[in-house]
């Protein structure tokens, strides 16, 4: 992606199903679910810069001995930095009396983080504070085991205001106006509650409180307790905890919006936010990693009985189709494909914008996630091609002489790789001339490869948000080249709305699409549509929210994709540039052939899976409108 966005978080969940010197026999190391845990972790970096996270939990611990660890780091590193703390934990014994590493039960008696149950997280900041205190997991304390509670998990909901209410009526106090806080301690009220049912229950059966502390956490309702704290939740959310006794759950949401995968045998259950993950980190055949079903919760219990158990009625399936295009890495064999698909589907747009003419066109992209995409494309040429040639060898071989075969044989795209990122430059410049020259040169091009004033060129993007790289730098980088045209090519449809459920898109202003669909009102002597839209929205505001539907449809409305995308081509294109531009976005159908698991598609159409989407995007056009630049919701 060409625009960068903070997006999405990434948990990974380990249980260790037999005791740790199981593991330390097998693996020769009672270090196994540390280890694994680190490489889930890794193996999902690209879902979270902005810190990082781990907690673990020791089960069967004697009362007085610390039985759950937490440790959290904002450093530049910070999955190396979360472990390097956790290793300097052993390097003395390890020096000094060597033989202890071998020793599983001494291990997890005497060293902490050293337990069965292992919860890491990875953090994008999509609009908190970026200080520790934001980085999950999040941990709710008691002395009471079965009362204590850490979550962490890949998640935005809409209702913040609604949950704090409910919050407040239950007699709570939170410390924070945060989506974060208001799941824990939604959660952990009905945690309580459930304790204390169990021990009212026990009480009068006669038990002494030793005894009913081992048969609350026998007979924890983990399923109820869900039920009950997300009855009210709107928006999309993978969330994972662990309750002090060990207990354990991963839930989705009923649409299934955030990703949630899982593998189970006798020795593990493990959970993650990208299926291979899974796969690297244990070896795992594709066919073995299953997905949480939308509206269930993979729950754990202490004695290692693993269930799936609905917490809330599934809807409609609406997963993110963002995580295809962009989000998820490309080394999903079902998503690599997907992408590879999505780059195929545009080649009729492409050949039509470019005449077929492929001798004068050159194809690129844009690295380097555009990389999968483009390799569909080039593959939809390739086939493109040979339809040319059979075509023409079944129809007309008699009136082809020895020139034109060859030339009709010899017919092949010309694949360059142009755009180069090949280094993060600082722009520490003050003045805003000096920053944006030094913007201009975050990627670089390879020259005398294009035949000047001669040559189209055909640059694939994965999806386009703001269009400010594309104008400050990247457009202007490839004109150097002197192509007589430069065509940029998006594999995903035009982002007009913004995203609730996880993604840093939350304001009207910073879609390029949006943008150009005010101007073109403007020019065709349409604001009333603007101000109608507005007084539309602002008093959709005082509806609740299940009745509100999304007006700002309407700004759209007017115009077919290809005024919009004509719209875009102009704001994108820098002053002084000597070749002609156009731009070129997937469609919404093609889109959905080529992702036909992940209809979630709000960002593009509109349709938003939850009521609360509805209200966001028109709170979002409401603060568009008055020049509040916050966030919807």
């Amino acid at each position: 992606m060409s625009d960068s966005i903070k997006h999405e978080c990434g948990i990974a969940f380990i249980r260790l199903l037999k005791p740790l010197s199981y593991y330390q026999q097998k693996y020769g190391t009672a270090l196994y679910g540390l280890n694994k845990l680190y490489l889930l972790m890794e193996k999902q970096h690209n879902r979270g810069q902005d810190g990082a996270g781990i907690a673990t939990i020791k089960l069967d611990v004697k009362p007085g001995h610390r039985y759950i660890s937490r440790y959290r780091s904002m450093a530049q590193n910070a999955v190396a930095d979360i472990f390097g703390y956790v290793q300097n934990k052993f390097v003395d014994i390890q020096n000094e009396t060597p033989e202890l590493m071998q020793d599983a039960e001494w291990l997890k008696n005497n060293v902490s983080f050293i337990g069965e149950v292992l919860l890491g997280h990875l953090r994008y900041g999509t609009h908190g504070k970026n200080s520790i205190e934001n980085c999950h997991p999040f941990l709710r304390q008691n002395n009471w085991m079965t009362r204590n509670l850490v979550i962490a998990g890949n998640f935005n909901m809409t209702n913040v205001d609604e949950l704090l209410e409910q919050l407040y009526e239950l007699g709570q106090h939170p410390k924070e106006q945060a989506d974060t806080v208001t799941v824990l301690e939604k959660i952990g009220h009905f945690l309580d509650d459930e304790n204390q049912e169990l021990f009212d229950e026990y009480k009068k059966e006669g038990l002494d409180n030793v005894q009913i502390t081992h048969k609350i956490s026998e007979n924890l309702d983990i399923a109820k307790i869900l039920k009950r704290s997300a009855k009210n939740w709107d928006g999309g959310y993978a969330i994972s905890g662990i309750v002090g006794n060990g207990d354990a759950f991963i839930l989705r949401d009923p649409s299934g919006i955030r990703p949630a995968y899982y593998y189970q045998d006798d020795e593990i259950v493990v959970a993650a936010s990208e299926r291979p993950a899974i796969q690297t980190a244990f070896n795992i055949p594709f066919k073995d990693v299953k997905e949480i079903e939308p509206g269930h919760a993979l729950i754990v219990k202490k004695n290692g009985t693993v269930t799936q158990e609905i917490f809330r009625e599934p809807e409609e399936k609406r997963a993110c189709s963002f995580e295809r295009i962009y989000f998820s890495r490309g080394s999903d064999a079902e998503i690599y494909k997907e992408r590879k698909h999505l780059g195929a589907l545009l080649c009729k747009q492409i050949l039509s914008a470019v005449k077929s003419d492929l001798k004068n066109t050159v194809f690129s992209f844009i690295p380097n996630t555009a990389e999968v995409s483009f390799y569909g494309m080039v593959e939809g040429l390739h086939s493109y091609i040979r339809n040319v040639q059979k075509d023409t060898l079944l129809h007309r071989k008699d009136s082809l002489n020895d020139e034109q075969l060859d030339e009709l044989l010899s017919m092949s795209p010309r694949v360059e790789k142009l755009a180069i990122k090949d280094v993060k430059l600082r722009t520490f410049i003050t003045q805003d001339a000096d920053r944006g020259d030094m913007v201009a040169h975050v990627y670089d091009t390879t020259y005398g490869v294009i035949k000047n004033h001669t040559d189209t060129l055909v640059a694939v993007d994965d999806s386009i948000v703001r269009g400010t790289t594309l104008k400050q730098s990247i457009i202007k980088i490839i004109d150097r080249l002197h192509p007589k045209k430069i065509i940029i090519v998006s594999s995903a449809p035009q982002i007009r709305y913004p995203d609730c459920y996880g993604i840093d898109m939350s304001k009207m202003g910073q879609f390029v699409a949006f943008e150009a669909a005010i101007q073109l009102l403007k020019a065709r002597g349409m604001e009333h549509v603007i101000e109608e839209v507005y007084q539309k929205c602002k008093a959709s505001l005082l509806l609740p929210k299940e009745e509100i539907v999304n007006h700002v449809k309407d700004i759209y409305r007017p115009f077919k994709q290809e005024e919009i995308s004509a719209q875009i081509t102009k704001i994108i294109t820098p002053d002084n540039i000597n070749a002609e531009v156009e731009v070129i976005y997937q469609t919404l159908d093609n889109l959905h052939v080529a992702c036909p698991n992940h209809t979630g598609d709000w960002y593009f159409s509109g349709n938003y899976p939850t009521p609360g989407g509805n209200k966001v995007v028109n709170k979002a056009f409401v603060n568009w409108k008055e020049g509040n630049n916050q966030r919807a919701y």
